[in-house]
């Protein structure tokens, strides 16, 4: 992870073309699921914000990347997630395996509901 990002985009820009490539489609996974959302560095990872609260934070590591915080959610859903809890408050997606983008825009929508 890097250190003290300035922006999000210093924050890509940090890590090999593989990870750098995943974390971008997380972003843009996001940003499509919650239109007019912005961004900043928060906890030096990026945050997605809904005015001027963040929603949703997800960062890079060395074997997995990582999602925070987990919504709460049906029995369904946290079916849905429970083979990524890592962790109190933490989705961890091993590097290597398919990332279920699908799910991470389920969240990022959970998440801005519980926002508002």
């Amino acid at each position: 992870m890097p250190d003290k990002p300035a922006s999000v985009e210093d924050y890509l820009a940090a890590f090999p073309d593989p990870e750098r490539a995943i974390l971008q489609r997380i972003r843009d996974t996001v940003h499509e699921a919650l239109p007019g959302a912005g961004e900043t560095i928060s906890y030096d990872m990026p945050a997605i914000t809904l005015g001027d609260r963040p929603v949703l934070s997800f960062a890079g590591w060395k074997q997995h990347v990582s999602i925070y915080p987990i919504p709460e959610g049906d029995e369904a859903f946290e079916a849905d997630i429970a083979p990524y809890k890592a962790g109190r408050g933490t989705l961890k997606f091993p590097l290597g395996q398919p990332i279920p983008y699908d799910l991470i825009a389920r969240i990022a929508v959970r998440l801005a509901e519980r926002k508002r």
